[in-house]
């Protein structure tokens, strides 16, 4: 199996040089926001690890709230966000990106603080890299060449159904069609018409430092838990007088940045989604969030890594990243349909997680307890979303056209045909995904 990692680059820019840098971004694109991926300065279409990337220009429209809490805001430079997620280590991918696209990416840094003309690029990407405090993969181990294949597969078995006739095939018993099916793979498979690669061994260092990790938390939680129980009533007491004196701040996103973000968006089946805010300030907001990102990672890592997230299964990548000493989170994700059926799917499915850790953010709507409230304000949750959304000026997919349910259902395909006998019952319900 082979592991996906994630990477987020981070540096501010040159005054003056966003306007320049957009249009620069704009010219890989081949639709607002959608990447070409063989566009001259960045082929992501080349790179066979890459799931997802994007480019952001980073700005924090929102920085000023924090004033509604007696602090005086913190500037933050406008910045440039590169963030992607591939097959195996991050390092690595970013090394062979250098080496693919070396001259694309110096140009794109080149409106970024810092960045000498004769500096080691790999380097500089490296020292400005901020790491996941939580990190989300739909199916840990489904690699893109995997993706690839098992969509060419199941396209030419639809293919080779149409050209028998499908009348015919459905006249034809449940086993017999599935033999039939077994020997069209086999010829298409000798033929080099189709591949369909053995999974890879896992990496021995990753599957210690996941094991490690798998033991260690709750170990962790055990050696805290005599702690926090004794802490258990101070602690109560210091989160509900947060939540009731914070300041209930509720702002209406601008039409025309919601224009913005709605004319990047629905251009495929999957979009792409970025939010940028200030932590509520004080170190009990701080390590209220730090905690449960790090037990949020635990579940995202050991748990929720087999196509759903809780209750949500749409979203295909997703990380938090603490940025600025910690003092503001950038999240970013890959999810399938719409932004407001992404939204609902939290609000119905999923509303105490989400207020777990979004609510020790500055704008979002009233908590009880952490987990009750919040998100349950539908609108006021909606339009905090949408005004601490960043419009992501590239954007790209590896497998358009594919949801996250495609992607288990052609994994599905595969493993009935891999697979030895079946039974009429098991070959009919196997057919049934064709």
């Amino acid at each position: 199996m082979t592991p996906q990692s994630c990477f987020t680059v981070l540096a501010p820019l040159r005054e003056g040089a966003a306007d320049e840098l957009r249009a620069l971004l704009a010219s890989m694109t081949c639709r607002p926001g959608a990447a070409d991926p063989h566009n001259a300065l960045v082929p992501f279409g080349e790179l066979e690890r890459l799931h997802f990337a994007r480019f952001v220009v980073l700005e924090a429209p929102t920085a000023g709230d924090i004033a509604a809490y007696g602090v005086v805001p913190a500037p933050w430079p406008v910045s440039l966000a590169f963030l992607g997620d591939c097959d195996g280590p991050a390092e690595s991918f970013l090394a062979e990106l250098v080496a693919r696209a070396g001259p694309g990416l110096r140009r794109i840094f080149g409106f970024c603080r810092g960045l000498s003309e004769g500096e080691d690029l790999l380097a500089w990407m490296r020292r400005h890299e901020h790491p996941a405090s939580a990190n989300y993969v739909n199916w840990i181990g489904r690699t893109v060449r995997q993706v690839r294949e098992e969509q060419a597969l199941h396209q030419a078995l639809l293919d080779h159904l149409q050209d028998g006739g499908a009348p015919t095939s459905r006249r034809e018993a449940p086993l017999v069609l599935r033999d039939r099916l077994l020997r069209f793979v086999e010829t298409e498979q000798k033929a080099g018409r189709l591949t369909l690669s053995p999974e890879a061994p896992t990496p021995m260092d990753w599957r210690l430092r996941n094991a490690a990790h798998k033991v260690g938390v709750p170990l962790a939680l055990l050696l805290l838990a005599p702690f926090l129980l004794v802490a258990s009533p101070l602690l109560a007491y210091r989160l509900r007088a947060h939540e009731t004196s914070d300041p209930d701040l509720d702002f209406h996103p601008e039409p025309a940045h919601v224009a913005r973000l709605s004319a990047l968006e629905d251009q495929d089946v999957a979009n792409q989604f970025t939010i940028f805010g200030d932590r509520k300030p004080g170190p009990f907001r701080l390590w209220t969030m730090t905690f449960l990102l790090w037990v949020l990672n635990y579940s995202t890592r050991h748990i929720y890594n087999r196509g759903y997230l809780s209750r949500v299964q749409t979203i295909h990548f997703a990380r938090w990243v603490f940025v600025d000493d910690r003092k503001r989170l950038l999240f970013a994700s890959n999810y399938d349909g719409s932004v407001e059926s992404y939204m609902d799917d939290f609000i119905n499915k999923v509303a105490w997680g989400i207020n777990l850790v979004f609510s020790n953010g500055i704008g979002y709507p009233r908590t009880a307890w952490l987990v009750t409230r919040g998100a349950s304000d539908e609108q006021r949750y909606k339009r905090t979303l949408r005004r601490h959304q960043q419009p992501t000026e590239v954007w790209y997919n590896a497998y358009p056209g594919l949801t996250a349910v495609d992607l288990e259902r052609n994994a599905r395909i595969r493993q009935g045909l891999e697979r030895g006998a079946m039974t009429d019952r098991e070959a009919r319900a196997w057919l049934s995904l064709l």
